[in-house]
């Protein structure tokens, strides 16, 4: 493979940070620019430079008059803040990679798998309008004068230190003492869950690949568990054997927490596969290697040797406990 020069905007997140260090194992020379204000292990390889994505004075003052193989966008969230990079480095670019969302897709989802032609609506969730609204303007940019872009669409992606339930480290700290956890629904629905590492080996090989220029791409592993396996696995790790569940409607866990409402009815409340096939055909060698079972081990062993993580939602904690008892006065609880 030839080294490209890549620009990162945005390199210590989840997606980020394993894209990061998966493009140096690759032999490309990595930039990435950040704030500078969240530190993260990077491979002693990649060039930091300091700046505010959302001033293109700025963007123009860390990267100077260099020139980019490719830039990769992880922090523009609404159309705003891809016009602002864009009239930073556009025109010294050879692809600009966006980082979409798969939550995108229409939801609820008429048909499974979701596909890259699945229509792009989401009611429920700003975040997700925004980001359509992004691809509009960059798809419109491709059509009316060739920006080469590049939009890929994530779904779920972890590492060890995101947890994927809905209350975090909450969840594990209520298992641990013996009290019973909330999951959304019945608790049947298939949800795709990628690890970082996974996601990044997809992401590589679209860098610089002319063929996925003026394309868009779901990047999801085709691991898809139910809740009920993706809490249980976490129970597992944790060393609780005998973990209670108390399954409680989407709406219901919305009206108790209203900000738990958009991520649920939007995206997490509905099953969803994905076809990867499209990026599959650029990256054969692009497959899921973590399975959350060992997902959840990696997680739990982390937080578990950074104590000063173990954070528990006090407000949300308590949520739960009175979720819970209306639910078993009710007689709705189902576990």
């Amino acid at each position: 493979m030839t080294s490209l020069r890549l620009l990162f905007l945005g390199g210590t997140g989840t997606i980020s940070t394993a894209c990061v260090r998966a493009a140096v194992a690759a032999g490309h020379d990595v930039t990435v620019l950040t704030r500078g204000t969240r530190d993260r292990d990077l491979p002693a390889q990649v060039r930091r430079v300091t700046g505010d994505v959302r001033d293109a004075e700025s963007i123009r003052a860390a990267i100077g008059d260099e020139r980019f193989d490719v830039v990769a966008d992880f922090l523009s969230y609404v159309p705003e803040h891809v016009a602002t990079v864009l009239s930073a480095v556009e025109g010294r670019i050879a692809q600009y990679i966006y980082i979409s969302s798969a939550s995108a897709y229409e939801k609820p989802p008429r048909y499974l798998p979701v596909t890259e032609s699945t229509p792009l609506r989401n009611p429920f969730w700003k975040y997700s309008r925004d980001k359509i609204a992004c691809e509009q303007l960059l798809v419109d940019a491709h059509r009316s004068r060739s920006l080469p872009v590049t939009i890929v669409r994530p779904s779920h992606t972890y590492d060890e230190t995101k947890i994927p339930t809905i209350g975090g480290w909450t969840d594990i700290a209520r298992l641990r003492a013996g009290k019973p956890v909330v999951i959304h629904g019945d608790g049947t629905s298939l949800w795709t869950i990628t690890h970082a590492d996974d996601f990044a080996v997809a992401f590589t090989g679209l860098l610089g690949n002319p063929a996925a220029v003026g394309d868009a791409f779901t990047i999801t592993g085709t691991h898809a568990p139910s809740w009920n396996q993706i809490y249980g696995w976490l129970a597992d790790a944790a060393g609780v054997t005998d973990p209670r569940f108390v399954h409680v409607a989407s709406d219901t866990i919305a009206a108790w927490a209203p900000d738990l409402g958009p991520t649920l009815r939007g995206d997490k409340a509905h099953s969803v596969v994905f076809d990867v096939s499209k990026v599959t055909r650029l990256v054969p060698e692009f497959r899921t290697t973590v399975t959350f079972d060992e997902g959840a081990r990696r997680i739990v062993a982390f937080y578990d040797a950074h104590p000063d993580q173990q954070r528990v939602n006090a407000e949300l904690h308590a949520t739960f406990d009175a979720m819970i008892a209306h639910a078993d006065r009710a007689g709705t609880a189902a576990t």
